[in-house]
């Protein structure tokens, strides 16, 4: 176990700092952060609540508008979000809403409170494909609404991409809790059950009135440069994967190049660093100036010591001897690492799921909603304005479960 991968690199608030943020809130009357939170949080009520010393309101606040609260604390891109849409920027900074989120959901915890409760039970059922964050909200939404739910994940472990995050940005222990909560409202999971190979949808449709798949994007897609290249260049998602399930004890190499320049790249180059590795090599497609990453994992990975090179792409490959051209520059350069790790993007798998994709989405021109009337959509799978985030992925979650509510008879 590596000490350094499984500490959490941002530190929460104390009881006396979190209230020092609360108090900066200017208590907007049609708060802006709250309209920009996709998934519904309002952190205008319960940044509200924590000024006035009200930690149990604010507790009950996230949890009963997002299931995934203390996940969201952690991972969400605030400002992209509520923290952008926040009226306190115009005069010094932001209020720090995940920050405070945190330690309200920290809080929950420690007095172990029960918040949600299951609706009343209306005789329906709807099985879920998938165990990621918008499989998890949804489960949630339709126990709210008295449905029967099962959740069918192929993986051994439930919590889809969310255990490729970090121990760093994401503690298991925090993903266990979250699930375990979802458990306790009467959400049944079965584990390693693959739908469309172990089960198929119709399997599903026999004993569920409803069908929702959310399995996520969790393959990683490779550049047809690399494509002879499979023993000297790892995934991003294998690399995470094996990390996180071996909680950082994992040995690698002094010299490492990765490609890509996303929050799954930012999450690579960081866990690289906190592992050992001394020379970190991250070449991007993208210039600074239409980066992807978030910019706060993006500034720590670059704290940490990562050369991020921008604008270039891969033109030669000799075994690890990558050759890089400037996109818009006559410049060239090569780099010969001990290890590639690419990180240009995931797919999903929905062999056996009865559905088509269009660019990585189930797109019928309804959100949610495939050519079957009982089999729905949501997560990375659905067509949303959203970014594929965790959060954006609880928004979906919210939204598809009043779509199959309705479908099957419910207001």
């Amino acid at each position: 176990m590596n000490s350094k991968y499984i500490k959490e690199l941002e530190q929460g608030f104390s009881p006396l700092t979190i209230v020092e943020e609360a108090s900066r809130c200017l208590l907007c009357l049609d708060a802006p952060c709250s309209k920009a939170c996709p998934a519904g949080t309002n952190p205008d009520k319960f940044i509200r609540s924590v000024r006035f010393r009200n930690f149990k309101g604010a507790a009950e606040t996230v949890r009963e508008n997002n299931a995934l609260g203390s996940i969201c604390a952690r991972v969400c891109p605030t400002e992209k979000y509520c923290q952008k849409g926040c009226s306190r920027s115009g005069i010094d900074r932001p209020i720090d809403i995940g920050r405070i989120q945190r330690y309200i959901t920290d809080y929950e915890e420690s007095l172990k409170m029960e918040i949600l409760k299951p609706g009343k039970e209306n005789g329906k059922s709807v099985g879920i494909v998938g165990s990621g964050p918008a499989a998890l909200e949804a489960a949630t939404s339709l126990r709210l609404k008295g449905f029967k739910v099962e959740v069918y994940e192929k993986e051994k472990v439930l919590g889809g991409m969310l255990r490729l995050i970090p121990e760093y940005r994401l503690p298991d222990r925090v993903v266990d809790l979250e699930i375990k909560r979802i458990e306790n409202l009467g959400v049944k999971f079965h584990t390693g059950i693959e739908i469309g190979k172990d089960k198929s949808i119709d399997d599903l449709k026999k004993v569920h009135d409803a069908v929702l798949l959310a399995p996520g994007y969790s393959y990683g897609k490779s550049l047809p440069i690399f494509a002879e290249f499979k023993k000297e260049v790892v995934s991003a998602v294998k690399f995470l994967r094996e990390v996180k399930a071996k909680k950082g004890d994992v040995k690698v190499p002094n010299n490492v190049l990765v490609v890509g320049g996303g929050d799954v790249a930012m999450d690579v180059v960081t866990t690289l660093k906190l592992l050992g590795c001394e020379h970190v090599s991250d070449v991007v497609y993208e210039q600074f100036s239409e980066f992807k990453a978030s910019k706060k994992e993006l500034e720590g990975a670059q704290k940490l010591g990562v050369t991020i090179i921008d604008g270039y792409v891969p033109e030669k490959v000799e075994g690890t001897k990558v050759t890089f051209k400037h996109r818009v520059i006559g410049s060239s350069l090569t780099i010969e690492p001990e290890m590639i790790i690419e990180a240009v993007g995931q797919y999903p798998s929905v062999e056996g799921l009865g559905v088509e994709l269009v660019k990585g989405e189930v797109n019928t021109g309804k959100d949610y909603f495939t050519n079957d009337p009982k089999v729905f959509v949501a997560g990375d799978l659905a067509h949303s304005k959203f970014d594929k985030t965790v959060v954006g992925c609880v928004r979906t979650g919210k939204e598809v479960a009043l779509y199959i509510a309705a479908s099957l008879g419910g207001k």
